[in-house]
């Protein structure tokens, strides 16, 4: 019998996240942070709830990871300039540094993933994946 699809999709999420770990370690930033960072260089000034429902977190770990990237400068947090309760979070210089230094090895990683696919077939499998995620979301 096969395996589930949402256990390869889980193994493959789960690998992938050890190999962005692994690669993210001389940064001192883990993969969860990676991920905050690379939402906001993509929509750059959010709240930090928009943040977490963006990087597939939830708001009290949102927070911690917001406080720990303010503290190594590569976020900051400024009042929303149209609700004055709510503080946006901005990438910094520093942010987008770390970024543009991990962005080739990043595509190296997803490169290796698809290496024995065709194009045709990265293109398909992109296209599944985000079918998946809108039939579920």
């Amino acid at each position: 019998m096969s395996p589930s699809l949402l256990y390869l999709v889980k193994r493959t999420e789960l690998v992938v996240r050890a190999r962005l770990e692994e690669l993210l370690k001389p940064a001192g930033i883990t993969a969860l942070q990676y991920t905050t960072l690379t939402v906001l260089e993509r929509n750059d000034g959010v709240s930090a709830a928009q943040l977490a429902r963006d990087s597939f977190v939830t708001a009290q770990t949102m927070a911690d990871m917001v406080r720990t990237l303010e503290n190594r400068g590569l976020i900051r947090r400024e009042l929303n300039p149209c609700n004055r309760r709510e503080r946006l979070v901005l990438l910094t210089d520093a942010g987008r540094r770390l970024l543009a230094e991990y962005a080739e090895p990043a595509r190296r990683l997803e490169e290796h993933m698809v290496r024995d696919l065709s194009p045709e077939e990265i293109a398909q499998f992109r296209d599944t994946l985000n079918r998946a995620w809108r039939a579920l979301s």
